[in-house]
């Protein structure tokens, strides 16, 4: 379960950045090649969020879809399923372009 993991940097992340005050909401960024389970991460950030600054916060995760551009054809594809191939011509030579983040894109914090 790397999802546990991922919480608990989530939350280191977002107490430091907080400087003492409240984390009330994370903005979490999350590429579909990354193959977060979101029920799973969501269980985790609660559990570890305990005795944080970040205790009670809500979780909110934006999912980036998989895309690349294809060598053979030139195309930009949105990918889905492994193996992952150009909508246009089916070629396997693809630079992806997103689906492999994991960030956390913002917080939103109680005023002192």
């Amino acid at each position: 379960m790397h999802e546990l993991s991922i919480a608990e940097s989530v939350v280191q992340i977002a107490s430091r950045h907080a400087n003492g005050r409240r984390v009330t909401k994370v903005w979490l960024k999350v590429g579909h090649l990354r193959q977060v389970v979101p029920s799973a991460l969501g269980f985790g950030f609660e559990l570890v969020a305990e005795g944080t600054p970040v205790e009670g916060a809500e979780l909110e995760l934006e999912n980036v879809p998989a895309a690349g551009l294809c060598s053979n054809c030139g195309a930009k594809s949105q990918l889905g399923n492994f193996p992952l191939k150009c909508g246009a011509c089916g070629g396997f030579d693809l630079e992806l372009l997103s689906g492999e983040e994991l960030f956390v894109e913002s917080l939103e914090l109680e005023e002192v």
